[in-house]
C-alpha cells in the first residue's frame, strides 16, 4: 500500500497508476506473492526487496491504532453512574493514558450479566473517551430510570440486556446495495475479510474472469466520467452479486471468530444464497462457485436489442400501488418488501411510464441500481444455466433454519428439495414482508444485517413497527468509514445483550510494541533513559487508584476477598525490586555513559546531515521530472500549482526535520543531566565519588551545532 504526496502531478500519478489512497492489497491463491521495495538513505544507502511468506495474516500483527470500544457495566443504573464518575476521574488524572488502556483491554472480553446496567461507545483517543463519559454522566443523571437511550454521538445505554437465546436472525443483503469501495477499511484491518475476496478472486480467475476485487476496490481515477464507468461496471449483475456475496461472507466470518452464532438466517433476493451458506448448506468453495455462476447466468445476453429491464422501488399505500400496477401491462410486483413498500419490475420503457404515473399520484419512487428486472420472466434466460450449476455442488442439511423468499417458510431439509427450490428462486416474487413476520412468530426478534448499507434493517423496522424487536446493520452507510461502523455496531450488539468476544485478535499486544521501542532505544545508546522511565513508572504505579480490572473483577466475583485484587505488600515488594534493578543497571552503565552518549550524539547528527543531503538530491530529481511535464503542458494551471507545491514541500520538510533534530538534542541533554544526577545521588549514598555535574554539555552548546544548518534556497537546487 503506497501513498503519493499531493505535490505530485496528477498526470504523473495517472501515468504510473500510483495509489493516492490506502487500498487493500488482495492476493488470490496461486498468484504472485506480495512484494515491495524499500529504499533507505540514512548514512548508509540500503535497498531491500521484501516478499510476504504467508498468503494472509493468521495471528496478531497490526500495529496502527484503531478506535477503541469503551464499555462500562454495573449491577444497577445508580452504581453505573458511580462507576462512570470514578472512571472519568481516573482518565482525567496524570495516569489517564494508563487507565484508558486498561479500560479498553479489560472490557474487550467481558461477559455482561443480563441483569446489569451497561453503557458503551467508541473513542479515538483519551480525550474522546472523557467527552463520551461526560455526556453519559449527564444523561444518566437526567434519567436513571430510563430503560435505554441512544445519543447521536454513538453512546448506547441499557438498564438491562435483552434475552437473545433462540432469537438471533442473520439477514443477508441482495443486489442493489453495492457501492464502490464498500468495506475498504474493514479489508485493511481484518484478514478474514480480505481472505474472502481473495477466495472469490481465485474462483473467478480459474473461470477466466477478472477478479472482483478490482471492481470493488479499483485504482484511483481523477475524472467524473472515469468514476461513473467504475460504478457502472460494479452494478452489472455478473459483478454485483459476487461483490455483495463476498462482502457478506467477510463480515459473517469476522463475527463468527468473535463467538457469533445465529438462530435463524434469511436473505433478500440474491442474499438467500448467502443465507444457505451461513446455515452450512453450502461450503465455501461451492458457495463462491454458485455466486459466480448465478451472476454470469443473469448477465444480459450478448444481443444488443435484448432489454433485460429494470426495477423501481415505490413507497406508499400498497393497495393504491396495486391498482396503478393493474393498469399498466407487463409490470409486476417483484418484491413485497414492507408495510408500505414494494418493488416493481418491467422493461425500461414500461418502468419509465409507470414511474411518471406514480409520481403524479404522490408516491415516492426510486430507480434501483440493477441491470435487470429480477424475479420476472425477463431473466428467464438465466434459470436453466443456473439450475445446471446447482447440480454440480453438494447440498447439506441446514444446521439452522433458513427462511425462503418464495413462500416465507423454512427451507426443506432434504438436499434435492433445497436444490429444486433454489432453482425456481430467481423467477418468483420475493415475499420479504411475509418472511420477516414468520420469523418473528417463530421467536426471531434480534436482527443483524450482513452486507452493504442498511436496506434490510429499515425494512424490518417498518414491518415490525410497534412490536418489540432489535435491528442493526453492520455497514449502515456508504458515506462513513466501514471499519468504524462495524465497531460501532458491535458496541450496540454487546450493549443490547449479545455475547461477543475478542473482535481484535489481529491487533498486536500493546506490551509487544513497547518492548520493541525499548530494544530500539537500547541499540541507539539510550538504555539509561529507558531504565529511568521504567523506574519512574514503578514509582507512579504506587499511587494509582484501583484499576477498572480490579473493580470489575469484584463485580463479577463478589465472593472473592478484596485482598486478592490489591495487596500493599505485593506492591511494595515490586517497587523495591524495581529500585534494586535500576541501581544495578545504573552502576553497570555509569562508567561508559558520558563518552558513549557523546558518540551517539555525533553519529545521530552526522546521519541527519547525510539524510538531508540525499533527500534533497532525490527530491530534486522528482522536480526535474515535473518540470519536464510542465514544459509539455505549459498552459495547464494544475501542473504549475503542483510544481510550486513540490518546492514548498521541500522547504517545509527541511524545517520540520530541523525542529525534530533540535528537540532530539535537547532531550538527550536533559536525559544526560537527569541520569548523572541520579548517578551522583547513588554514589553519595554508596560513599563513591562522581564527576561534577558542571562538566555536562549544556543545552545551548548542543544546539550550537544545529544552528549552523541553513536551508538551501531554490537557486541552490
Amino acid at each position: 500500500m503506497h501513498r503519493v504526496s499531493n505535490g505530485t502531478s496528477v498526470a504523473l500519478v495517472q501515468m504510473l497508476n500510483f495509489n493516492t489512497v490506502t487500498r487493500p492489497w488482495l492476493r488470490a491463491e496461486g498468484s504472485s506473492p506480495r512484494r515491495a521495495t524499500v529504499n533507505y538513505s540514512g548514512g548508509t544507502h540500503c535497498l531491500m526487496v521484501l516478499e510476504k511468506f504467508e498468503s494472509e495474516q493468521a495471528h496478531a500483527y497490526r500495529l496502527h491504532k484503531t478506535p477503541a470500544s469503551i464499555l462500562l457495566v454495573a449491577p444497577t443504573p445508580a452504581q453505573l453512574l458511580t462507576r462512570c464518575e470514578k472512571t472519568l476521574r481516573q482518565l482525567q488524572s496524570e495516569q489517564g493514558e494508563q487507565h484508558y488502556a486498561k479500560q479498553v483491554d479489560y472490557y474487550h472480553d467481558l461477559d455482561i450479566p443480563i441483569s446489569a446496567a451497561r453503557v458503551g461507545f467508541m473513542a479515538h483517543s483519551l480525550q474522546e473517551a472523557c467527552q463520551g463519559l461526560q455526556i453519559t454522566l449527564d444523561l444518566l443523571k437526567e434519567g436513571t430510570t430510563a430503560e435505554s437511550f441512544e445519543h447521536p454521538k454513538g453512546i448506547y445505554y441499557r438498564k438491562t440486556g435483552l434475552e437473545t437465546e433462540g432469537k438471533v436472525v442473520a439477514l443477508f443483503a441482495g443486489q442493489g446495495s453495492q457501492y464502490l469501495g464498500m468495506g475498504e477499511h474493514i479489508a485493511l484491518n481484518f484478514p478474514p475479510f480480505r481472505q474472502a475476496y481473495a477466495d472469490m478472486d481465485n474462483v473467478l480467475l480459474k473461470a477466466g474472469l477478472p477478479p472482483i476485487s478490482n471492481c470493488v476496490y479499483p485504482h484511483p481515477v481523477f475524472e467524473a466520467a472515469q468514476k461513473e464507468a467504475q460504478i457502472s461496471t460494479l452494478q452489472q449483475t455478473e459483478n454485483a452479486q459476487p461483490a455483495i456475496g463476498t462482502f457478506s461472507v467477510g463480515l459473517y466470518k469476522i463475527l463468527e471468530q468473535a463467538g457469533f452464532r445465529a438462530d435463524f438466517v434469511a436473505g433478500h433476493s440474491f442474499g438467500e444464497l448467502t443465507a444457505l451458506w451461513a446455515a452450512e448448506v453450502l461450503n465455501d468453495d461451492d458457495y463462491f462457485f454458485l455466486i459466480q455462476a448465478r451472476g454470469q447466468a443473469m448477465a444480459a445476453p450478448q444481443a444488443s436489442h435484448f432489454d433485460t429491464g429494470t426495477m423501481l422501488a415505490v413507497t406508499g399505500d400498497i393497495s393504491g400501488i396495486q391498482n396503478v400496477v393493474k393498469s399498466i401491462p407487463n409490470v409486476s410486483i417483484a418484491n413485497w418488501n414492507a408495510n408500505n413498500q414494494v418493488v416493481l419490475a418491467a422493461t425500461r420503457l414500461e418502468i419509465a411510464k409507470i414511474r411518471k404515473i406514480l409520481k403524479a399520484h404522490g408516491y415516492s419512487v426510486s430507480l434501483l441500481p440493477v441491470s435487470a428486472a429480477f424475479h420476472t420472466p425477463l431473466v428467464a434466460h438465466a434459470q436453466k444455466p443456473f439450475a445446471e450449476a446447482l447440480k454440480t455442488v453438494t447440498f447439506k442439511r441446514p444446521k439452522i433454519p433458513v427462511y425462503s423468499n418464495i413462500n416465507g417458510q423454512i427451507y426443506p431439509n432434504h438436499a434435492d428439495d433445497i436444490q429444486q427450490l433454489l432453482a425456481l428462486h430467481m423467477l418468483n416474487p420475493v415475499l420479504f414482508k411475509q418472511e420477516i413476520e414468520n420469523l418473528y412468530a417463530a421467536g426471531g426478534d434480534f436482527f443483524i444485517e450482513f452486507g452493504p448499507q442498511n436496506i434490510l434493517t429499515n425494512l424490518v423496522k417498518n414491518i415490525l413497527e410497534g412490536k418489540p424487536h432489535f435491528a442493526v446493520a453492520l455497514n449502515a452507510s456508504q458515506k462513513k468509514d466501514s471499519d468504524e461502523q462495524l465497531r460501532d455496531a458491535i458496541i450496540q450488539l454487546r450493549v443490547a445483550g449479545l455475547a461477543l468476544h475478542n473482535l481484535e485478535p489481529f491487533k498486536s499486544p500493546r506490551t509487544a510494541f513497547q518492548n520493541e521501542a525499548i530494544t530500539e532505544s537500547t541499540v541507539q545508546g539510550s538504555d539509561a533513559v529507558s531504565e529511568q522511565a521504567a523506574f519512574d513508572q514503578a514509582l507512579q504505579n504506587q499511587h494509582q487508584e484501583n484499576s477498572p480490572i480490579e473493580s470489575d473483577s469484584r463485580l463479577e466475583n463478589p465472593s472473592t476477598p478484596a485482598a486478592t485484587f490489591s495487596s500493599r505488600e505485593q506492591t511494595s515488594a515490586a517497587i523495591t525490586k524495581s529500585v534494586e534493578n535500576h541501581q544495578q543497571v545504573s552502576k553497570q552503565n555509569s562508567t561508559a555513559f558520558t563518552p558513549h552518549q557523546g558518540e551517539a550524539l555525533h553519529v545521530v547528527h552526522q546521519d541527519y546531515l547525510n539524510n538531508m543531503r540525499e533527500y534533497t538530491q532525490q527530491f530534486f530529481q522528482l522536480i526535474q521530472q515535473q518540470y519536464a511535464l510542465l514544459k509539455e503542458n505549459s498552459e495547464n494551471p494544475a501542473m504549475l500549482e503542483s510544481f510550486e507545491r513540490s518546492i514548498g514541500y521541500l522547504h517545509e520538510h527541511q524545517a520540520q526535520t530541523q525542529r525534530v533534530h533540535e528537540q532530539y538534542l535537547k532531550n538527550q541533554v536533559e536525559s544526560s543531566q537527569s541520569i548523572l544526577q541520579w548517578k551522583q545521588h547513588s554514589a553519595l549514598h554508596d560513599g563513591e565519588s562522581t564527576p561534577p555535574i558542571s562538566k555536562l554539555p549544556t543545552e545551548e552548546s548542543a544546539l550550537q551545532v544545529v544552528s549552523s544548518i541553513s536551508k538551501p534556497t531554490s537557486s541552490e537546487l
